[in-house]
């Protein structure tokens, strides 16, 4: 069985995409093949190793240190925060709001799991490290800046986030500018998470809410592709797809989130036309949305066709138990879990002293040639962090230059907040009725 997370600009592979079909329809009984309620918690932790900006009190992961504090100083806005996408400093805005997307969904449907697990507070706290940034990053209606950092000059350096010397030079889209595919994935960050803080900051909540419509509106009335009038972040994470999948995401998790059928009839009177109605897809990523669009519908229908909420949950579950290490190589690709784990991830803040052991500036050149090219395990773990994975063939080779294999991002752990929770929910459950 093969796990490749493909870095940049390709997406994550067809066989974890299936993970997220269990959010419609997990149910039924598993026995349990791992520490679930610990991948949970190392999960979470991923999250706050990414964090740009100024770290707050309650910061678990000691290793990092506030970063990124001038950025969109030059473009005279305030873009400190948000996260950091992988192993590198960019703060690219389509993938971190697919992050935030799938953490929350995670908590819509499975948020009494986190709770159970003692995690809900920590998976709320990483959704709203995201929004918080997309609020700032929401400047006006019609304005939205979707990255601050430059991949070429960034790929050309090694060095911890707080020592950045890089270019922080901030984009954005507008009108004259569209980019409807990150606007309408922002958008739909904005109404999931919407739904997650109803009950627990209504006030917040209807905040997300506010800026989503206006997203939704800005991207469906200015229409355009995000990597064609944005070219910096063309070799790093291009749209493949297209931005129609993002406006029927956003519009679906708009409706879910207001029960508004205008938003329900927008999805029904484009999917044929954007693309949308055809079961043959095989991917769900970042950059792709349409498999996720189908989830979401169905659960609208309760029409899951010829697949059984049995196999599909088996099928799950055997994906996650192949990444926490029932695989040829017995290794867990969640990073920290497990005895055996990816050492030296591609990834400058872990492989590098830590900032707050060592405040001596390490610059570009020093960060390659005393750690980059070390032969040893990075000095600090990033914990939850889920690496790109082995082969086709289930070789793995835990090299920091192998950044296919060893590097993590965001979206890779995002999705399985939830899917770790109700595992751990089911162990519990098949503990008690043991006895």
């Amino acid at each position: 069985m093969v796990m490749m997370m493909k870095k940049k600009p390709l997406s994550i592979s067809k066989n974890y995409c299936f993970l997220l079909f269990i959010f419609s329809i997990l149910s039924t009984r598993s026995i349990a093949s791992h520490n679930y309620a610990d991948a949970l918690t190392k999960s979470l932790l991923y999250f706050e190793a990414q964090r740009s900006g100024h770290l707050p009190y309650n910061q678990r992961v000691t290793w990092r240190d506030h970063s990124g504090l001038t950025d969109g100083l030059q473009q005279g806005v305030d873009l400190v925060g948000g996260y950091y996408d992988a192993g590198d400093h960019v703060k690219f805005g389509l993938p971190m709001a697919f992050t935030v997307t799938m953490v929350s969904w995670g908590i819509i449907e499975y948020g009494d799991y986190i709770a159970g697990a003692g995690e809900l507070d920590h998976a709320l706290e990483s959704i709203k490290w995201g929004t918080d940034y997309f609020i700032k990053a929401h400047t006006s209606p019609n304005v939205l800046w979707a990255e601050v950092g430059d991949g070429y000059t960034d790929h050309y350096c090694w060095q911890r986030p707080e020592d950045m010397t890089t270019s922080r030079q901030a984009y954005k889209v507008d009108e004259n500018n569209p980019g409807s595919d990150v606007v309408g994935e922002t958008a739909a960050a904005m109404a999931a998470a919407s739904i997650v803080f109803r009950k627990t900051n209504p006030r917040y909540s209807h905040l997300l809410l506010h800026h989503a419509k206006q997203l939704f509106e800005f991207g469906d009335k200015y229409r355009g592709k995000y990597d064609e009038n944005m070219g910096v972040v063309k070799n790093y994470y291009t749209s493949i797809s297209g931005f129609n999948d993002e406006l029927l995401w956003a519009a679906m998790w708009l409706y879910k989130a207001t029960d508004d059928h205008r938003y329900l009839s927008y999805v029904i009177d484009n999917a044929d036309s954007f693309g949308g109605i055809g079961w043959s897809i095989t991917e769900f990523s970042w950059d792709v949305k349409f498999a996720g669009i189908q989830v979401l519908a169905s659960q609208l229908k309760c029409a899951m066709g010829d697949v059984t909420p049995q196999e599909l949950f088996q099928f799950s579950k055997q994906q996650v138990d192949y990444v926490l290490g029932s695989n040829p190589l017995n290794m867990s690709y969640l990073v920290g879990f497990g005895p055996k784990f990816p050492s030296r991830v591609h990834h400058r803040g872990a492989s590098i002293v830590s900032y707050r052991e060592n405040k001596g500036f390490i610059g570009c050149t020093e960060g390659y040639d005393n750690w980059y090219g070390s032969s040893g395990p990075n000095p600090n773990i990033v914990f939850g962090a889920l690496v790109g994975g082995p082969n086709h063939k289930d070789e793995f080779f835990d090299r920091r230059g192998n950044y296919m294999q060893t590097e993590a991002c965001t979206y890779n752990t995002a999705p399985l907040v939830g899917i770790f929770a109700k595992l751990n929910y089911l162990e519990d459950m098949n503990l008690r009725t043991s006895y």
